[in-house]
């Protein structure tokens, strides 16, 4: 994957050198915000969660003595995607200075993986009250909530989220002054929570 990215990286590079010319052109190019935010889009992480759709009703059918609770459950993966919000990234070129301000990572969403469902993933309980459309909807609703809210506190995979966006972008500047013949010096500005990652220049 690092490697498919790598490879989008440098056609992006290349593309913007297509249109030069003459060395002046070339003296003339500089890192760009809209490349940036592509490079932080393609940097979001898809990560795995077994997960659990639950639901419990009490009570759920029939009358008096004749009540049926309804209960049942899913198992299935749930991806989460991890990222930057490209939206509000920021970047500043001062001559051979770039000031590039980051967002913390985060969870950008989260959705289930269709290709681990099947008849075995569900389950119903023994003379539990019939199971509606419904009644599944609420549930994945609750477990993919639980999913996410787990993904936002797992501290380790958004500072390593984080840490892969902000090693492209280097690469990205870094490239670009390759290209031209000019050492960036890359200055970060860490927005809100965002990890304080040590540079890898």
């Amino acid at each position: 994957m690092k490697k498919i990215i790598s490879m989008i990286l440098m056609s992006i590079i290349c593309i913007s050198f297509t249109a030069c010319t003459s060395d002046e052109q070339i003296k003339e190019i500089t890192p760009q915000a809209s490349q940036m935010k592509s490079i932080c889009e393609l940097a979001t992480m898809d990560c795995y969660y077994h997960n659990v759709a639950k639901y419990s009703e009490k009570d759920a059918t029939g009358t008096l003595w004749w009540k049926k609770d309804r209960k049942f459950w899913v198992e299935y993966a749930g991806v989460v995607k991890i990222g930057i919000d490209a939206t509000r990234l920021n970047i500043e070129v001062n001559e051979d200075k770039v000031i590039i301000s980051i967002p913390p990572a985060k969870v950008l969403g989260c959705k289930v993986d269709q290709s681990t469902l099947n008849d075995e993933s569900f389950i119903i309980a023994k003379n539990s009250a019939k199971v509606e459309a419904e009644h599944q909807t609420e549930a994945y609703k609750e477990a993919q909530l639980k999913m996410q809210e787990e993904a936002s506190s797992d501290t380790v995979l958004l500072a390593s989220a984080q840490q892969r966006a902000q090693k492209l972008l280097e690469d990205y500047v870094n490239n670009i002054g390759n290209c031209i013949g000019k050492t960036y010096k890359i200055e970060w500005i860490y927005l809100e929570n965002a990890e304080k990652l040590q540079s890898t220049d």
